[in-house]
């Protein structure tokens, strides 16, 4: 008998000693979990000061034009057009105007997404999908400025200029075609390397005599001939307009 209390004593003891490790190594999780917790907190606030210090400069100082290519005024106004004309949303992560800053960064200075995820502390997935997302909402926009002429008046640029008026009254704007470097797979490399010594675009696109575009015909390759362009983009559904006969544009 004395062996079975013995026994079952020194179980007792092991089943305490294991409860207390238990209970001790629970506490040093917690303890550690609350530690590192505090200190993502403590890094995660440190960004959002950096990435706020960061907007207040690009809404406020006119340098930032040499950047983004626009000025802190113009920067705004688009913003706020953004979000009442598009499906674009502030999140609590990110506001318009941080999304909106990133995708001219990219375009502007031809910053890649390593880049853009150094200078606004962000994730490249981050980054990637914040500039698809304003990409989308500007194209929705198209309709609104992209306003194609109709010749029904002489353009005020045009009418107003003594070196312009009357010799280009019946013209509506000009066209011209320009190539942008493209990444392709190697299978359709030849198609798009032309005049380059890269593969391109060969882009179309339409302006007015005050620089506003009216058209844009992207995605033929590089190798394409102008007037080839230029024949799709007056045969498409959604083609270019000619109001009066191909003289109404100067190419």
């Amino acid at each position: 008998m004395d062996g079975v209390k013995e026994s079952t004593r020194r179980s007792h003891i092991a089943v305490v000693a294991i409860v207390a490790c238990v209970a001790y190594l629970n506490m040093l999780f917690h303890k550690n979990k609350s530690h590192i917790s505090s200190i993502i907190s403590e890094k995660d606030s440190r960004r959002d000061v950096v990435r706020k210090e960061l907007m207040y400069r690009i809404e406020t100082d006119e340098r930032i034009r040499g950047v983004l290519l626009m000025g802190p005024t113009t920067f705004m106004k688009f913003v706020t057009l953004l979000r009442e004309k598009t499906f674009l949303k502030d999140t609590i992560y990110s506001s318009i105007e941080e999304q909106f800053a990133k995708f001219l960064y990219v375009v502007g200075q031809n910053e890649s997404t390593r880049s853009m995820g150094f200078i606004f502390l962000r994730s490249g997935e981050t980054i990637s999908r914040h500039f698809h997302n304003i990409l989308k909402a500007i194209i929705s926009l198209q309709d609104q400025f992209m306003i194609q002429p109709d010749g029904n008046e002489v353009p005020p640029e045009i009418f107003d200029n003594h070196r312009l008026y009357p010799y280009f009254k019946d013209c509506v704007g000009a066209i011209d075609g320009t190539h942008f470097r493209v990444k392709v797979s190697k299978e359709h490399v030849a198609r798009y390397r032309g005049r380059k010594d890269f593969p391109t675009q060969n882009v179309l696109a339409a302006c007015t005599f005050d620089l506003r575009f009216t058209y844009v015909l992207p995605g033929w390759e590089g190798s394409a001939a102008d007037g080839r362009v230029l024949e799709d983009a007056l045969e498409r559904e959604d083609k270019l307009k000619v109001p009066n006969g191909i003289s109404s544009y100067i190419y």
